[in-house]
């Protein structure tokens, strides 16, 4: 007999978690601690440049046609969405450029251009992905993973083994790829998933059909515009957003959560729902007494990687880049060894280049480019001015090499950011950026919960409980916990 509900946090999660509860009759208020809405998602305007702060890669177009379906609405409600061709490009070893195009028939021809035969067994790589998207997109990241009972229909574990979840990524790929460039680019979105393609289930085949098949898409004006869009559709559904309202504790009595206190005082509510970072929530505002995982727990847990961000105005036109550039010049295997298994700053490097400005002209000045820089790297590393310094000069070595020109001559503006600013903006937990690793071990049931086992009326929504980190995924995690909350406490009529 519930109504009013708090959501901690203005990402995705918190975000779509507050829209779907207004729609279903609460009232919602979200508390932001940050200027704006958008979690890691938060933009940024500098000497005539707009910078979106985090996401730069639209995936999954369905599942934001979905969300906003919800409501009655489309994403052409809200924003512009267009296709790139190509939908990124790679830089291999040896400087050479590849453009992946959106047209399949064109990528089989790149793969068989690569290895003879690798056309058609990407054909059938795909086929099988496709049916990991569908089932696993469309029916297993949307169950709560509160109880083993959520998998006992017989067709789910039928799915269950359809999906590859207990063989390696790394096996997978190579039952139909065997060229070092093609591996690289069907392993290269795991990057950002938490472990090597050794230790990665391969479910996550499903990246590459999210990737390759469904496309490469972005929003006119940025990636902003989603949140921008979210916030507009949530105030439509009656959602109160506040911000610089950063939540100090959640205050438990008799196994129950009446409120929680920021400075302006305390606010009351019938449900918590936590969109921040989970172990923040959980360890700094919950009284120990209160806590379901201790310290010594979340250590332990796997974290998918940090990144060392450099946004930069530059005031020429860039060439030989498109909008998404991923640098594998380097050593592939190091650089994931030196992210999960030996973490350490890395010695050589991978690196992706974003530059809207290609593709939108409304994100830089005339005659400039919008220059996004990021380098994965292993959380809870220090990140002190000089070690970005280096990793900045590093990193622009490769890309002015690749250009054909100097760049850094022109460069107007540049801000750096890592391990640090998460931790000060997001409390991030190590530092991390992208939440809790997409693990066999941290899957599903086995995910911190979307529920305190506490506090009876404690939610946790985001990137690290289920179903786990992305874009994509956090905005069905705020789907799945309003679901739960709606459950156990129905709204007042």
């Amino acid at each position: 007999m519930s109504s009013n509900v708090l959501v901690i946090g203005s990402g995705f999660a918190g975000l779509a978690a507050a829209t779907s509860l207004a729609q279903r009759g609460y009232r919602v208020t979200v508390l932001e601690k940050n200027e704006g809405p958008g979690g890691r998602a938060r933009v940024f305007q500098a000497e005539g440049f707009t910078f979106d702060m985090g996401p730069s890669w639209y995936w999954m177009p369905d599942i934001f046609e979905q969300y906003f379906a919800r409501f009655g609405k489309k994403v052409a409600d809200y924003y512009e969405l267009v296709r790139l061709d190509p939908s990124y490009q790679v830089i291999f070893k040896g400087a050479e450029a590849v453009d992946i195009p959106a047209a399949m028939s064109e990528l089989r021809a790149l793969f068989e251009r690569y290895e003879s035969g690798s056309g058609a067994r990407l054909d059938e790589f795909l086929r099988q992905a496709a049916y990991k998207y569908k089932v696993g997109i469309g029916k297993f990241v949307h169950m709560p993973g509160r109880s083993l009972l959520e998998f006992a229909d017989p067709r789910l574990v039928v799915d269950a083994v359809r999906l590859d979840l207990l063989q390696s990524m790394h096996k997978h790929v190579r039952k139909f790829f065997k060229d070092s460039r093609l591996l690289e680019l069907v392993e290269f979105p795991i990057l950002f998933l938490g472990a090597t393609s050794e230790n990665t289930p391969a479910l996550y085949s499903l990246m590459n059909y999210a990737d390759l098949a469904l496309g490469t898409w972005y929003p006119l004006g940025g990636m902003h515009q989603i949140v921008e869009g979210m916030v507009k559709l949530a105030q439509e559904q009656g959602v109160t957003l506040e911000y610089n309202q950063e939540v100090q504790q959640i205050v438990v009595e008799n196994g129950r959560t009446t409120g929680v206190q920021t400075a302006a005082g305390f606010r009351p509510a019938d449900v918590v729902v936590a969109g921040a970072d989970y172990h923040h929530a959980e360890q700094h505002l919950l009284a120990p007494e209160w806590r379901t995982y201790d310290e010594a727990y979340w250590d332990k847990r796997t974290m998918a990687p940090s990144s060392l961000l450099f946004y930069l105005g530059v005031n020429k036109k860039l060439d030989k880049l498109r909008h998404h550039n991923l640098f594998f010049d380097e050593d592939f295997a190091l650089h994931a060894e030196e992210i999960y298994e030996q973490p350490k700053w890395p010695s050589r490097p991978l690196f992706y280049a974003c530059v809207p400005s290609i593709t939108d002209s409304t994100v830089a000045p005339a005659g400039s480019e919008n220059l996004f820089l990021l380098i994965p790297v292993a959380p809870n590393l220090p990140d002190p001015e000089a070690t970005r310094e280096h990793y900045y000069h590093l990193i622009m070595d490769r890309l002015e090499r690749h250009c054909g020109h100097s760049i850094r001559d022109a460069v107007v503006y540049k801000r750096s950011y890592a391990h640090q600013d998460f931790q000060q903006d997001y409390h991030s937990y190590k530092g991390n950026a992208y939440g809790l690793a997409n693990t066999l071990r941290q899957t599903a049931i086995l995910k911190p919960s979307l529920k305190s086992k506490k506090v009876g009326n404690l939610y946790f929504t985001g990137q690290l409980t289920v179903p786990g980190p992305g874009v994509p995924p956090s905005l069905i995690s705020g789907q799945v916990v309003a679901k739960e909350v709606e459950k156990e406490f129905p709204v007042k009529n």
